[in-house]
């Protein structure tokens, strides 16, 4: 059970009970279930396509690639994004459900590369467009790296808080109230 441990805050006690939060449970399974929606759009894409052949084995994260923005969970900019480009990848980012991630690959993803000085038609950065996860600096980077950035975002995913914002705590509850109205 080694994939379990950091999931399990207590050991297993006679009756077999595990206890664990909410959070962890939903984390895990986020994080191990990641749908890609591939957005190779230069030299980077020929990487990521490695990544997602037999010897890097993306598979084995539990990643699938999805044809459709509105099935995937992670979007992974590979590339040189135009201005013309921009849009369409604001509208796919937008059709894609909650939670949503992006991992910017590639130089050119991450700040236009060595085309933005001299094209005026190159994005600097996809963070211009999109929130931005995790970026994998490279050009091209190697599948190594992609996936180096894909347990970065498994951490990242980890910490996430599913019921509660990070620094709330159950007493923080805006207005709320336990005395009746003709008291307050």
């Amino acid at each position: 059970m080694p994939a379990i441990t950091g999931l399990v805050q207590n050991k297993f006690s006679e009756e077999n009970v595990v206890f664990t939060t909410v959070d962890n449970v939903v984390n895990w399974a986020r994080k191990s279930s990641l749908w890609p929606m591939t957005f190779g759009l230069a030299c980077c894409a020929i990487e990521m396509m490695a990544t997602g052949a037999s010897r890097y084995d993306w598979d084995r994260f539990g990643m699938i690639p999805r044809g459709t923005p509105r099935q995937s969970d992670l979007m992974i900019v590979a590339g040189t994004v135009t201005l013309k480009m921009a849009t369409r990848l604001k509208r796919l980012y937008e059709q894609m459900p909650e939670p949503k991630y992006v991992i910017s690959m590639g130089s050119c993803a991450n700040n236009g590369g060595p085309y933005w000085r001299v094209g005026y038609h190159v994005l600097k950065g996809v963070d211009e467009v999109v929130p931005v996860d995790v970026y994998v600096p490279g050009c091209p980077p190697r599948p190594e790296a992609l996936l180096y950035g894909v347990m970065k975002l498994q951490e990242r995913i980890q910490e996430d808080r599913v019921l509660r914002r990070k620094g709330d705590t159950l007493g923080s509850l805006a207005g709320a109230s336990m005395a009746p109205e003709s008291t307050k």
